[in-house]
């Protein structure tokens, strides 16, 4: 970018174009990102370096937008160098919206931030509508059937129910029954993953917190084990990378000693837990540890031996092969994803995780250079997931890049017109 190109830009103009630029989030690079953090820290680009263990041109060639930081761990440590979460720096994605108008995270925020939730002895004189065996079944139901929207990558849809979910949620817990916890406990993990999905990190964690808390309530071991998996998914949104990759292990280890380790739907549970600790230790740049916890997932996998769905995990032996190809893209072995990705036949899981793949494998085939094959794979995944794909800073970040390397003018009419559907076109 034509700021970075000269050397005696004083900071104070720096800060001053990007404090402007910090109301277009999503129009920065993550270079850009990193240099407005800098700035602001008061760090030169070598003192930058120094901590983050790069040269000063690394950081230079990083800022301008002539390389790209390929590994998480890197990026995890730049953003502890710089005192902001991760997500500061890749940028939070834009709202999941197929228009303005139907952007619901604030009613999502008001619903788990109300004051109700806060104590159920202050406000225990409040009316409640009561909730009969027949509504927490109902509950039950619509909240699966939301459930089915997410994995079908149809995150506006499930942003637009939450609000109303969590409010049942609410009313089902002051009946204080196993199962209206359960529910509770269900609507709290599907709001964490989605919250996590679209880059609000803080909210997810709430709401993983809350899922927690429901299912310990229940008494209900599997309960407990998948909603420990939503706060999973809420800390790798925040970095948090070794709480993951720690409450991943000791959820996993409790479950085994609670349920029978040949039942199929605790196996699910168990793999997507060592799953979620695996892209926990591969972004921590833990590559022991990633192997065996995914070898660990294999054998849960040879449990339930298919590509099942129980309890929404997607979990089987496709699942684990797509997250090798995840882990690998986080720890940049481009290459092996480049290679492996399109052999995986991913037809039998939901479309949330065929997406996933082909984002992986797109942005590995972009970070090599190969930006026909990149294309290729994001549109494909883009037919089947086009809210996924439009609002993963990922994606953007690929997209981007492909469309600054072709010097904008000579960007292909599928290439721009890709770039304005996910807001890269900058």
């Amino acid at each position: 970018m034509w700021l970075f190109a000269g050397s005696d830009l004083g900071k104070r103009t720096i800060l001053r174009y990007f404090v402007w630029m910090r109301g277009i989030d999503d129009a920065l690079t993550v270079g850009e990102r990193i240099a407005f953090y800098r700035v602001r820290r008061g760090l030169t680009q070598q003192q930058l370096g120094v901590l983050v263990g790069r040269s000063t041109e690394w950081v230079s060639s990083i800022e301008r937008g002539r390389r790209e930081v390929r590994r998480m761990d890197v990026l995890s440590r730049t953003a502890s160098a710089l005192r902001v979460t991760l997500p500061d720096v890749v940028g939070a994605p834009v709202l999941a919206e197929t228009e303005p108008e139907q952007d619901n995270v604030p009613a999502v925020r008001d619903a788990l931030m109300t004051p109700q939730r806060l104590s159920r002895v202050l406000y225990a004189d409040d009316p409640a509508t009561g909730a009969s065996g027949a509504a927490v079944g109902a509950a039950g139901r619509y909240c699966e059937h939301v459930w089915g929207g997410y994995q079908a990558g149809a995150i506006g849809s499930v942003l637009a129910a939450l609000p109303t979910l969590l409010g049942t949620a609410r009313e089902l817990e002051r009946g204080d029954s196993v199962d209206g916890w359960k529910v509770s406990a269900r609507v709290h993990h599907l709001a964490a993953t989605t919250l996590s999905k679209i880059g609000e990190s803080d909210l997810a964690w709430l709401a993983a917190e809350r899922a927690v808390q429901a299912a310990e309530a229940s008494g209900d071991p599997l309960s407990l084990a998948s909603a420990a998996r939503a706060a999973t998914h809420a800390l790798l949104a925040n970095g948090r990378y070794d709480d993951a990759l720690g409450l991943g292990d000791r959820a996993a280890d409790w479950l085994a000693g609670s349920c029978p380790t040949d039942d199929p739907e605790a196996a699910s549970l168990a793999g997507m837990l060592h799953l979620r600790a695996a892209v926990a230790a591969a972004r921590h740049n833990d590559r022991p540890a990633t192997a065996d916890l995914l070898d660990r997932a294999e054998a849960a996998a040879r449990i339930v031996g298919r590509d099942a769905n129980l309890w929404r995990t997607a979990f089987g032996p496709t699942n684990v092969a797509v997250h090798r190809i995840a882990v690998a893209t986080d720890l940049g072995d481009l290459l092996f994803v480049c290679e492996q990705g399109p052999r995986i036949d991913a037809c039998a899981l939901p479309v949330e995780r065929r997406a996933a793949l082909l984002i992986d494998v797109g942005r590995a085939q972009s970070m090599l250079g190969r930006d026909e094959q990149a294309m290729s794979s994001l549109l494909e995944a883009e037919s089947i997931a086009p809210q996924l794909v439009r609002h993963a800073t990922t994606v953007r970040e690929s997209v981007r890049g492909m469309y600054r390397r072709s010097g904008h003018t000579g960007a292909s009419t599928a290439l721009m017109r890709f770039a304005e559907r996910c807001r890269a076109a900058s």
